[in-house]
């Protein structure tokens, strides 16, 4: 098989992050139109990821937000966007730059991206802080984000966020919810 010299695959990504971008600039300007609303994954760790120690050590690995009813301050720039949210009536500022999403979902419309995202992970105990780069290992999710399409939902935060970037609780208490396979409902012969 030929090697692909151009990386097709890395400006394809590229090319629907500047989808992102564009629309996220557009709200940041006059506001989410009609029904439209977002779904944001991305990786809490991955360079230029600002976010509280909070909810960095709530969300380790990467966390889901809502873009819908109370979001502030919106910046948009080439490389990242910014903007305030409230987590369980606590005011956060989140700075995510574009290469760390890994998934985009606007339900109104049924519209998902996914994608690829690299993390640096580190080679070993003895490594003396040398590390690799290696692609984001998918792990099945434990909260599925909503998704009217029949492919698996993007891995989602451990708490599903609610409208407004506050992860979802019931009366109080945490939510437990885990993701359930199809599979599990099939009859097994």
């Amino acid at each position: 098989m030929p090697q692909d010299m151009i990386r097709y695959d890395i400006l394809a990504q590229e090319a629907l992050r500047g989808v992102i971008r564009k629309v996220l600039g557009e709200v940041a300007k006059a506001g989410l139109p009609g029904n439209h609303h977002f779904f944001v994954t991305f990786l809490t760790g991955a360079p230029g990821v600002r976010i509280s120690t909070r909810l960095h050590e709530k969300y380790p690995e990467q966390m889901t937000i809502v873009l819908q009813h109370q979001f502030w301050d919106m910046q948009v720039t080439d490389t990242q966007f910014e903007v305030g949210l409230s987590f369980g009536d606590v005011p956060e500022r989140l700075v995510v730059p574009f290469s760390a999403i890994r998934g985009f979902y606007d339900p109104s419309v049924n519209f998902e991206l996914e994608f690829d995202v690299e993390i640096a992970e580190t080679v070993g105990d003895n490594d003396q802080g040398v590390t690799s780069i290696a692609p984001a290992q998918p792990e099945k999710p434990k909260v599925a984000t909503p998704s009217a399409k029949p492919k698996p939902p993007v891995k989602a935060a451990k708490k599903p966020a609610k409208a407004g970037g506050e992860a979802a609780e019931e009366n109080g208490e945490k939510s437990s919810a885990s993701v359930v396979s199809l599979d599990s409902f099939r009859k097994k012969k």
